[in-house]
C-alpha cells in the first residue's frame, strides 16, 4: 500500500471514529458516537462521500433505521497502515531510505521510551519477517 491519501480534520476525525469502534457504523451511528462534536446528518453524508471518493472507506452493508435503510461503513485500511502511508509520502521517507534501515530504527527508538511490551511487538515482527524470509 504506497496510495497516499490526504484527509482533512474533518475527514480525519471520522476515520478516527471508525478505527475506535473497530465495525461497521451508520451515518446515525457517527452522529450518536462523537461526542465531542455535534455534527448535522447532511454534513456527515458530505464527509462519508468525501471518504468514499478517496478510497478511505467501503460501503460495508445496509441496517435498517426506522423506515428507511442506512448504509453501514468500515476503513479501507487500519490506522496504522494509514500512518505508514502518511510516512511513505513524506519527505522524511525518501530521505530515509537513502539511509539504513537499521540506522533509522536506530535513532529513533533511541529518542523514544520504550516499555517491555513495544520491544516484545518489535521483538515479534521481526521474527514474522525472519520466517517469511526462508
Amino acid at each position: 500500500m504506497n496510495k497516499s491519501i490526504a484527509l482533512t480534520k474533518n475527514e480525519q476525525e471520522i476515520m478516527d471514529l471508525l478505527w475506535k469502534e473497530n465495525k461497521p457504523l451508520s451515518r446515525s451511528d457517527i452522529i450518536n458516537l462523537s461526542t465531542e462534536r455535534s455534527w448535522k446528518a447532511s454534513s456527515i453524508h458530505i464527509l462519508l462521500n468525501q471518504l468514499l471518493e478517496k478510497g478511505a472507506i467501503c460501503v460495508n452493508g445496509f441496517v435498517k433505521t426506522g423506515k428507511n435503510y442506512g448504509r453501514t461503513f468500515s476503513p479501507a485500511f487500519t490506522e496504522e497502515e494509514y500512518h505508514v502511508m502518511q510516512f511513505q509520502s513524506s519527505g522524511c521517507y525518501q530521505q530515509s531510505k537513502a539511509a539504513s534501515l537499521v540506522d533509522f530504527v536506530s535513532a529513533f527508538i533511541q529518542d523514544e521510551e520504550i516499555d517491555r511490551n513495544t520491544i516484545d511487538r518489535l521483538e515479534a515482527l521481526l521474527d514474522e519477517k525472519r520466517k517469511g524470509l526462508k
